[in-house]
């Protein structure tokens, strides 16, 4: 079976990713319906995934259930907060998406509700907030011990695996890194691509997770309080001055 994703821009900074498998094509956190104009649709079912409920993720569900009888997957621990949620799906849990298995990962921390989504047939990783390239999202619900046990999953994947992030954020999250971690040449060398890609108007993203592993100062974090150091830092770190 052929199967296969895309990554579509939304909003000012966000990502959604639509995944094509089966005569089924998933949406992965849909700011809004718009997400699937221009996408061959016909002969395909719709589905929703959501890794958790703000609405530069969700902002999309309900005129998508409208549009195309779309079934929305969501975090059982916040299902309340999903639009439109038909599956409520947890940790461990394996769902089908168009013939190809997803494992489900609880990764709190960025909200209190938040999960991933990996399709090991892809090597894709769809994490939402909880982690960027060289970042790892906001604890607006969460705590540090929390977010450090959601990275450590993760961190658990193949080293292949496609982190499919939902922002456009690396070139920020580099300047911080590189404060905190000067001497990584492994940082450095992503940060000329990360550079690179942006002057040429590319997204930096997916990444690997080898990439992030070997950059990433919030994945490097030794503890869960270094966690909280760093993520205190970055939230008060300046950001770049635009001309």
């Amino acid at each position: 079976m052929h199967a296969s994703f895309a990554q579509f821009p939304v909003l000012t900074d966000n990502y959604a990713y639509v995944i094509r498998a089966g005569g089924v094509l998933a949406v992965v956190d849909p700011a809004h319906a718009q997400v699937l104009a221009g996408v061959a649709t016909a002969w395909c079912d719709v589905e929703i995934l959501n890794t958790h409920h703000h609405g530069d993720h969700t902002g999309g569900n309900l005129a998508l259930k409208a549009a195309y009888a779309a079934r929305i997957t969501g975090p059982r621990a916040d299902a309340e907060r999903i639009p439109g949620i038909d599956v409520a799906v947890g940790d461990g849990d394996r769902i089908a998406v168009g013939g190809l298995e997803a494992v489900v990962f609880d990764v709190p921390g960025h909200t209190r509700g938040h999960i991933a989504y990996y399709l090991p047939a892809l090597s894709a990783l769809f994490c939402g907030d909880t982690l960027f390239s060289l970042g790892c999202g906001r604890l607006f619900e969460g705590t540090p011990e929390q977010l450090f046990a959601s990275l450590a999953k993760l961190k658990t994947l193949p080293p292949d695996t496609l982190v499919c992030c939902a922002h456009e954020y690396t070139a920020e999250n580099y300047r911080f890194a590189a404060s905190v971690d000067p001497d990584n040449a492994a940082l450095a060398a992503r940060g000329a691509e990360v550079h690179a890609l942006r002057a040429a108007g590319r997204p930096t993203v997916p990444s690997t997770l080898a990439s992030e592993l070997a950059c990433n100062p919030f994945l490097r974090a030794p503890t869960a309080a270094a966690l909280g150091e760093l993520r205190r830092r970055k939230d008060e770190f300046p950001p770049a001055v635009r001309q």
